[in-house]
């Protein structure tokens, strides 16, 4: 799927694959160099990391372990219920491990401090994030995060991953919807 694809539904491309790409390799050549010598385990958060942690995988040199997670703080609509939870939990034991949290998008920060609260206590070595953008005018809490791709103004985005209504997550670019989609 590609701009041509959308029609009139896509408003305008606010990050091409080509940006994404370029700032991927930047990320991953940091991470090569800060965990070099470690065991890494990348934490995929379901289902809008599943491109980022793809294409962050291939472009690192160390050897890595991959596992998912799938959290919901949404009940049926899109505010926040506040209450979190696991919809799919870790195949793996993390005591003693390197855990790099990889993310889509960070903007409240509200399910992303619970799920680093919540992995920290299962005893891992270290455990940072790493996220493609981030909000940080909608940030309701402070998450410290490590590597982040790009700070994005506070509107809704979708591609590489990030979708409305399950769909335009697999744009190859990030992007925003016209709105006449949202009034359907």
């Amino acid at each position: 799927m590609d701009a041509a694809d959308m029609g009139d539904d896509l408003e305008r491309i606010l990050l091409p694959a080509e940006r994404l790409g370029a700032r991927l390799d930047e990320i991953a050549a940091q991470v090569d160099a800060d965990y070099a010598g470690r065991d890494l385990l990348l934490v995929g958060v379901l289902k809008g990391a599943v491109m980022v942690m793809a294409d962050l995988a291939r472009r690192l040199s160390l050897p890595i372990e991959m596992d998912w997670m799938a959290v919901s703080s949404y009940g049926a609509g899109t505010t926040s219920s506040g209450v979190v939870r696991i919809l799919k939990d870790l195949d793996t034991d993390l005591s003693g491990r390197h855990v790099l949290i990889v993310e889509d998008i960070v903007d409240s920060g509200l399910t992303l401090s619970w799920l680093l609260a919540n992995l920290r206590s299962r005893g891992p070595a270290s455990v940072e994030i790493m996220t493609m953008l981030r909000k940080p005018e909608a940030a309701k809490v402070e998450v410290d995060v490590r590597y982040v791709g790009f700070e994005i103004p506070t509107e809704f985005v979708v591609g590489y991953g990030l979708d409305y209504a399950e769909k335009y997550r697999n744009l190859p670019f990030v992007g925003t919807l016209a709105s006449h989609v949202y009034a359907e």
